[in-house]
Formats: structure tokens, sequence, C-alpha cells
């Protein structure tokens, strides 16, 4: 039977194919606030602004590419059973190969009604205008789990670090919580190890490998094979 492969990412990650991180930009994304952009109350407050955010980050994935780290997670799916567990919002690691994500924080690439939160289309890259409206009549929102939300894929998941052989982290920072949490899921005796060039919060019994993303992955995974 395949080792499952467990593999929770950050912001760390996509960094590397050109997306800016929240933490990077000393708590702005491209000089909002969160507080501006990614919050149920923003949206009340300003939607042309919310949805005109968005839109600048649909169109700045649409011409990233996907890095060596995404490229190589999605190998491992030849030799090992891969589940990837992502706080991005981004689709950089199913263009990277991966077949089997979990995106806890919501899609950038696709829309919601902001009154029926079942009702989700594809949108692709497109963009999100005010008077976009679902099939109820409702205007359509980011499909994005905002802060203050509830991450209705949280015990989803929890329910998947449970049956990790090995648990990979890469580029994150380990301090967003609920997400944060999924580490202490995993079963003792579990390897841990943390990819991240910077202080990553301190995981009891983790390797740390201090490199970026790809480099840090090409070495893990090379000690794997």
């Amino acid at each position: 039977m395949q080792d499952h492969i467990v593999v929770l990412t950050g912001a760390g990650i996509s960094a590397e194919s050109g997306l800016s991180t929240f933490r990077d930009n000393g708590g702005l994304w491209e000089e909002h606030s969160v507080y501006d952009v990614a919050t149920p109350e923003a949206f009340v407050r300003n939607q042309e602004l919310v949805l005109r955010f968005y839109n600048d980050r649909r169109r700045q994935l649409e011409s990233a590419e996907p890095n060596q780290a995404h490229r190589l997670l999605a190998e491992l799916e030849q030799r090992y059973r891969v589940t990837v567990i992502t706080q991005n919002v981004d689709d950089l690691h199913e263009r990277g190969g991966s077949s089997n994500v979990i995106h806890l924080h919501g899609e950038l690439t696709k829309a919601r009604s902001s009154r029926s939160p079942e009702l989700v289309y594809d949108i692709g890259y497109r963009d999100i205008s005010t008077g976009d409206t679902c099939e109820r009549g409702s205007q359509l929102r980011p499909h994005i789990v905002w802060f203050g939300e509830e991450v209705p894929l949280l015990e989803t998941a929890a329910e998947v670090v449970r049956t990790a052989d090995h648990l990979l982290i890469v580029g994150t920072s380990l301090q967003v919580y609920p997400a944060a949490g999924l580490v202490y899921e995993v079963d003792r005796g579990v390897p841990i190890t943390v990819i991240d060039p910077g202080e990553p919060a301190s995981v009891s019994r983790a390797r740390v490998i201090r490199k970026g993303a790809a480099e840090g992955v090409a070495e893990w995974v090379a000690q794997l094979t």
C-alpha cells in the first residue's frame, strides 16, 4: 500500500511564481489593508473596491506559472498517494499537475452567490462586476474565505491529516489559524518537515529546512526517494 503524503502549503510556495504574499507586505496586499478587501464588512461597505481587487489578482494569476515546487509535489503522485491542503487561493497546484487539492481559503477562479453560498461557479480568470448575479438574482462575490468567516473544509482537511504517513509543510509561517492547527492532528510518530526560509512557528519534533520552496522541496524529495 502506498504511503500517504499530506502537504500543507501557504503563500511562500506561490511567491516563487511571482504572486505577492500578505505577510511580506506588512499586512498589506498590494497596498490594501485586509480590512478593506478581505472581510464581509468590506464587501458591504465598498463592493466595487473588493471586486476590483480580486479581479486584479485573477489577472495576475493568469500570467503566473507553477514553479518547481508545485511540479515536484505533483510528480510524487507517480509513487505515492498525495493530498495537498493549501491556504492559497491560486490554481498553481492544479496547473502544476496535482490531482488532489483541498483549498481551505477558497479559489480565485470561482465565484459564488453572496446570499446562497452553495451556488458556486467556475469563472476562470474573468472579472466579476457589480450587477453580475447568480441564477437566483444575488450579486456574485469571490469564492474566498474572508477574515471572520468559517473555513468550511477545515474538518475535511483534519481528517486527511490524521491519515498521513508524512506531513510536509511548505511556505507557511504556521501563524494563521485555524489552518495552522492542522499540524496537531497528525498521528504521533509521523515525520513532519517544515520548509520555510524564515522563522516558522515552532512545531515540536518537526525537522526544518530553511530554504525557499523550490530548493527545499527538491531536497526533501531527494531524501524521500
